[in-house]
């Protein structure tokens, strides 16, 4: 635990963005949850050399970083959009391409969850692929942490879900530091139901039959791997960079 700790520090999960203003909490670290498939491919992307990521809520945002030479993956319901270099998969971003690059992200539900969060006091990325690493770094802050699930077009979705259940499941380990709420507790509950076999358990979630419909399973498969990774992803002057 940090200097100074008071201890009791409030962990909640926002399970969509349209209720993001009920949660938000000026104190708090804001977790981005988008298990498949934006956070994932976040953190594949740097993990694989990217130097930055800008986030942007708009198609039209997307547009004009295209125009002026960036980079840019674009993604609406699961599919590439035409025209631009990437999309939403991880494996888009395990290439030569990207190192040392800035790229510019829109999605469908990810890059939504981090314009409505980016004044927090502090905006990670979190992804089962760096899940121990954030995990760890979230409890040496000693501050109240809100777990955002980017969900489906602002509704509930299960993977997102599960996974704030599993960053819960790991902090409420220090038992006598977290006040969790409702919220909290749901979650962990949903993701120790499901967590000795995470694919079975979303087997009929509609997301991951979305994505099975486009011939995405490997996705799917990716990017509910444990600890791929060690690095963070953190928004700084409307930037994702390595922490």
């Amino acid at each position: 635990m940090s200097e100074g700790s008071t201890g009791n520090q409030k962990l909640e999960v926002c399970f969509t963005p349209g209720s993001y203003h009920v949660y938000k909490n000026d104190d708090a670290i804001v977790v981005i949850i988008d298990i498949l498939r934006a956070t994932s491919a976040i953190c594949a992307a740097f993990e694989y050399g990217a130097e930055k990521i800008i986030p942007v809520a708009k198609l039209e945002e997307a547009k004009e970083y295209k125009a002026k030479g960036f980079l840019v993956g674009a993604e609406r319901n699961g599919v590439q959009l035409e025209g631009f270099d990437f999309g939403n998969s991880p494996y888009h971003y395990m290439n030569d391409r990207i190192k040392g690059k800035t790229i510019v992200l829109t999605t469908t539900n990810g890059t939504q969850a981090i314009d409505v969060s980016r004044d927090a006091y502090k905006v990670v990325i979190g992804s089962f692929l760096n899940i121990t690493a954030l995990c760890d770094w979230l409890f040496s802050q000693n501050r109240p942490v809100l777990l955002l699930c980017s969900g489906w077009k602002d509704r509930f979705n299960i993977e997102d879900a599960m996974y704030a259940g599993a960053v819960v499941n790991k902090l409420s380990e220090h038992k006598d530091f977290y006040d969790m709420g409702d919220s909290a507790l749901a979650a962990k509950y949903l993701f120790q139901t499901g967590f000795k076999n995470p694919v079975r358990f979303l087997h009929n979630s509609s997301h991951k039959e979305r994505l099975a419909k486009l011939g995405l399973k490997d996705d799917v498969k990716y990017c509910l791997q444990v600890d791929k990774t060690s690095v963070i992803p953190i928004l700084k002057d409307g930037a994702l960079v390595k922490m």
